[in-house]
């Protein structure tokens, strides 16, 4: 395992030492014990599923209509922990990442044109996770807009410098401030008091109420697989703990499973006390119209008191410096994977920040540009899925952990349903009127 070792990237010799005593059977530790040299990977992709783009979908589900779209939410976490996983297994079967495997396999020209296109993505996933970041700032200090900014661009940076460090480190940065989000969501439906009746019975049944609801569940749909969270689980999983060994390989899978359920699992419930408090406290009390992250903020003080503002501003906060970070990452495995070029993460977070930083000059309204940035990754989702659902399909690249044709077919379904569902939003948005 020496060798495994030295092939790890940003490796931590002591997760991975630790990895490779459970998956050889020696290790002597707990079942939650033997779990935790394997968790993490997960946590860093998932951030995806509560960036500041959710915060307003899921905000103005609840306010319009209620506890109705919570199996919307359900639904959708279900299908991205397909996607993930399959990503996941990816990175461990071939010990390469899906950018690279798609410059591996793909002619020259359709690879440059998938690069600049996720190139495309990731400026408009950071360009709403900055602006989320820089809002939370904004709300909690009450600083002006260019000054959050400024203080998102250092924090980011101090997260990314983590790297350095190896991966745990940073992994375990992330996962505070992921669970950051969750506990302030706890505290949120905690203080919004919600109809628990209500919930479970509509996390279960499928209902809609009338058009508007149908193009909003498209939205908070279409739009939760995002394209570079499937690239960065693969680059992730695939230099972390590297085994040949076929009975390891399925092992290690397995532990890498109980991760993506795990944060997955979180994603889910954290997008579920979203749309939940913005249930119980604006549809309840017919305040519909609250469709904004700053109404959301503004209105919830006098509702449930400063502590209920307070505590949103924070997971906001939380939410945006986890994701940009994590954004950038994405970033440079998109440009290391397709065209073998790096960049010094500081160059990239500086580059990438410019965007985010002229909305805010230019006064734009950031729920507005946060909506719109979500758009744009709609057209790189086709890129990642289907090349996903194609390479882990194929024995020679997968080895023992090659797709079963029932799990292809199921993402087959799910790539499809996902990529239809974005072209609808697409539709809707620019000729939907």
């Amino acid at each position: 395992m020496k060798e495994s070792v030295s092939d790890i990237k940003r490796g931590d010799v002591g997760t991975v030492e630790a990895a490779a005593e459970i998956l050889e059977g020696r290790s002597q530790k707990g079942r939650v014990a033997r779990l935790l040299p394997f968790l993490g990977p997960a946590f860093i992709a998932s951030v995806a599923y509560v960036d500041p783009g959710n915060f307003a979908t899921n905000i103005q589900g609840g306010a319009q209509f209620g506890y109705i779209l919570l199996w919307v939410i359900v639904a959708s976490n279900l299908m991205a922990m397909l996607l993930q996983m399959l990503s996941a297994k990816l990175g461990i079967a071939s010990n390469m990442n899906l950018a690279e495997l798609c410059r591996a396999h793909f002619p020259r020209p359709v690879v440059y044109t998938m690069w600049v296109l996720m190139e495309v993505v990731a400026m408009a996933t950071d360009l709403a996770e900055f602006l989320g970041a820089t809002l939370g700032f904004n709300l909690l200090f009450g600083i002006p807009l260019w000054i959050a900014g400024l203080m998102t661009a250092v924090a980011t940076f101090l997260i990314l410098g983590l790297e350095r460090h190896g991966f745990r480190p940073l992994e375990a940065v992330i996962s505070v401030l992921v669970g950051t989000v969750a506990i302030s969501y706890v505290i949120e439906t905690i203080l919004d008091r919600p109809d628990w009746g209500q919930v479970f019975h509509h996390a279960v049944v499928p209902q809609f109420a009338g058009t508007e609801s149908i193009l909003l569940a498209t939205g908070i749909l279409g739009a939760t697989v995002m394209p570079h969270a499937i690239i960065l689980h693969s680059a992730l999983t695939q230099g972390r703990i590297v085994v040949k060994d076929p009975v390891q390989l399925r092992r290690l899978f397995r532990f890498e499973i109980i991760d993506v359920l795990v944060a997955m699992g979180l994603a889910s419930m954290i997008n579920a006390a979203m749309l939940i408090m913005a249930a119980s406290t604006f549809h309840t009390r017919s305040m519909s119209d609250v469709g904004t992250i700053e109404q959301a903020h503004t209105t919830l003080e006098p509702l449930l008191g400063s502590a209920a503002s307070a505590v949103f501003a924070i997971s906001l906060l939380a939410s945006g410096l986890s994701s940009a970070s994590v954004g950038t990452m994405a970033g440079q495995v998109i440009m290391q994977g397709y065209i073998h070029r790096h960049v010094a993460p500081w160059l990239r977070r500086l580059v990438t920040m410019l965007p985010s930083l002229v909305v805010i000059a230019m006064g734009l309204d950031p729920t507005r540009t946060l909506v719109i940035s979500q758009v744009v990754l709609s057209f790189g989702l086709p890129f990642a899925v289907v090349p996903l659902v194609m390479f882990t399909r194929r024995r020679d690249i997968m080895g023992v952990l090659v797709n079963k044709r029932t799990t292809t077919a199921l993402a087959i379904f799910v790539a499809g349903l996902i990529i239809f569902l974005n072209l609808y939003l697409l539709y809707q948005t620019f000729w939907g009127g």
